[in-house]
């Protein structure tokens, strides 16, 4: 869950996703060996071109089958936007009391149960 000055979401627009619900967090998988955090910082940037300085865990969940869905919080502290275009078809800043239609439920239920970075 990445966060700027202006306490705004960047939510991505994924080319993969479902029609019906393409809007979400940043995601992606950690490479053997790499720390979560780590995979926050890479997959931001490989997606967007932004950099972010990881935060706090925010949520430990299981996932399909024998995935964990772990979120971290990020800083966005520079960059310049340049979106993968074979993922991700846009990127915006969302503050979290006006998100997007055709969001992923489980990211809006991150987003406002969250609050605030800390």
């Amino acid at each position: 869950m990445v966060r700027n000055e202006r306490c705004q979401v960047l939510l991505l627009k994924h080319r993969m996703w479902p029609a019906d619900r393409p809007w979400g967090l940043p995601t992606g998988y950690a490479v053997k060996s790499e720390e979560f955090p780590m995979t926050v910082v890479r997959e931001v940037r490989e997606e967007t071109g932004l950099e972010v300085v990881p935060g706090r865990l925010v949520q430990v969940t299981s996932g399909y089958r024998l995935r964990a869905e772990i979120a971290y919080e990020a800083l966005h502290v520079g960059g310049t936007l340049k979106l993968d275009g074979f993922e991700i078809l846009e990127a915006k800043w969302f503050d979290p009391d006006a998100l997007p239609e055709g969001m992923q439920e489980s990211h809006v239920q991150l987003i406002k149960t969250d609050g605030a970075p800390t």
